[in-house]
């Protein structure tokens, strides 16, 4: 995607490009697609307007548990500076509040997969709390549990502790992006196990607006969630998934090395991927 040039760039994230439209944010959402952290050359067609209209419908749903910093999502608020590139820009934005982004990113685990998976296996315990002992890969625990993580610029974000986490943000702090994370992800994964699909864990970003904490960036997306199919849901192994587990299976077996540049996305898998992305949208949405 072009960058836009009326307005400065806020910042440049993997696969959205933030303007500083002076006392708002321009967020727009481009067609890249990132994995084990490296932005890859490929795009995933119309990607980006999947990301943003899933937001938007998450975000209209949850701001009984806590609010967001959605302004609106329609092309028509935009600044006049920007009306030529309406058509460009249609369903990829969001013009946002500005906040000041709290140092963690906030994840919730229903299921037992991925980074949660790997340290059970190595202590039994995920970010300092312990699970009971004889589980498997995609278990599904008993309460979501609630795993902070620091947020790393470059490089894979490292699982933290409770303890850690009140240091870095403060113990009142944590305790509302907690509660509310947790909130958010119940009533999320039921709502989708009533439409086929188990959330096994996502992540959240919070932020801080006139003394107020307020949810921030994307929420509950294939790109910051695992969405696996509930009818083909089978503990102990990996899960099929509606999220870029498939590209990052892919990258797996070419051998790359997960350092830049990233190998060429073959044409069949970009089709796969979008297809993933456009099924879990409508089954969640429609």
């Amino acid at each position: 995607m072009e960058r836009l040039t009326e307005f400065p760039v806020f910042k440049i994230g993997k696969v959205r490009d933030v303007y500083d439209l002076r006392d708002r944010l321009l967020i727009v959402a481009s067609d890249r697609i990132s994995a084990f952290d490296v932005v890859l050359g490929s795009e995933i067609p119309e990607k980006g307007k999947i990301l943003t209209q899933m937001s938007i419908f998450w975000m209209n749903k949850t701001t009984k548990i806590i609010e967001n910093h959605m302004i609106s999502g329609d092309v028509n608020d935009l600044p006049p500076q920007l009306e030529k590139y309406k058509s460009t820009l249609f369903g990829r934005i969001m013009i946002t509040e500005k906040t000041e982004p709290f140092p963690i990113e906030a994840v919730v685990r229903g299921y037992l997969a991925g980074s949660g998976w790997r340290e059970y296996k190595e202590r039994g315990e995920v970010c300092g709390i312990k699970l009971a002992k004889g589980l498997i890969e995609a278990d599904e625990l008993p309460e979501p549990i609630f795993t902070p993580a620091t947020k790393a610029e470059e490089g894979h974000d490292i699982n933290i502790t409770e303890k850690e986490a009140e240091g870095l943000m403060g113990k009142k702090n944590y305790g509302i992006i907690r509660d509310a994370s947790l909130n958010i992800y119940k009533w999320a994964k039921e709502y989708a196990l009533k439409r086929g699909i188990i959330i096994a864990d996502t992540k959240f970003e919070f932020g801080e607006l006139n003394n107020r904490i307020i949810l921030i960036d994307e929420l509950l997306t294939p790109d910051s969630s695992r969405f696996w199919p509930l009818a083909e849901y089978e503990p102990g192994h990996g899960q099929p998934s509606f999220d870029k587990q498939y590209v990052r299976d892919y990258l797996e077996d070419t051998g790359w090395d997960k350092k830049p540049p990233a190998p060429a996305l073959p044409e069949e898998v970009i089709k796969k991927t979008q297809e993933k992305y456009l099924e879990v949208f409508n089954l969640l949405l429609n």
